[in-house]
């Protein structure tokens, strides 16, 4: 039997011709597809540029806008100026001052004091941003001395004060329980302690003011000392 390879000389090399071409055919598709590959990646770059040139651009106008919008009194700039810049503002406060409600309070002031002042705003020297956060330093360094002075005033306070001592807060608690007991006296008893301990009154005298006899007025000061006494050492017992 014949091979048929044999007798058809042009079919081996027909074959091996086609076989060949597509990877000629593939390799060029490929370099093909990577000029298309990296001029895809490449074109971008200048567009992406301009774009945030353009973005820049932007928010400049718009920042413009705001500015003399704020100079000029509008109040949804001040709104708007509050709600870039206070998170700002009360980051420093509190940085600062370590005090959340003095942070609150320097927020708050800032802003009052830059709408009051806007007149002296000028973009041209500086922007918006920047003019607050100046005033909030001046806001802080002021509530940092007016704590100066708080803690100054009250420690002079507290040297100024008299030093209790001991037997002073004896006399007092004994003062204390006297005025006590002398409350559950009779009117007339009570009477006539009062004049005795508080107005430092004679026996004679306090039987004039009163109109009682000398007599009377010694037996209710003993009676009433001696209820006082035992009352003290009641009082002292440390049970």
């Amino acid at each position: 039997m014949l091979d048929p390879m044999a007798t058809a000389p042009w079919s081996s090399r027909s074959a091996a011709g086609d076989m060949r071409e597509p990877a000629r055919d593939d390799a060029a598709l490929s370099r093909r597809r990577r000029v298309r590959v990296v001029g895809r990646t490449a074109a971008p770059e200048p567009e992406r540029a301009g774009a945030a040139a353009a973005d820049a651009s932007d928010r400049a106008d718009a920042d413009a806008r705001l500015f003399a919008a704020f100079r000029a009194g509008d109040e949804s700039a001040l709104a708007e100026a509050y709600t870039r810049w206070s998170p700002l503002v009360h980051t420093l406060a509190l940085r600062s001052l370590g005090d959340p409600r003095d942070a609150e309070d320097v927020t708050q002031k800032v802003f009052v004091s830059a709408w009051r002042g806007r007149a002296g705003f000028d973009p041209a020297r500086s922007p918006l941003g920047a003019w607050l956060v100046g005033i909030a330093r001046h806001c802080i360094a002021d509530t940092l001395e007016a704590r100066s002075r708080r803690r100054r005033a009250e420690e002079v306070h507290a040297s100024a004060l008299p030093l209790v001592e001991a037997d002073d807060t004896e006399k007092l608690a004994d003062s204390l329980l006297i005025s006590d007991e002398l409350d559950r006296l009779e009117p007339v008893p009570r009477q006539v302690m009062k004049l005795a301990f508080y107005d430092d009154r004679t026996h004679v005298q306090i039987a004039g003011d009163l109109g009682l006899p000398l007599g009377t007025v010694k037996s209710h000061i003993r009676r009433s000392l001696a209820r006082l006494r035992i009352r003290l050492e009641v009082n002292d017992d440390p049970h």
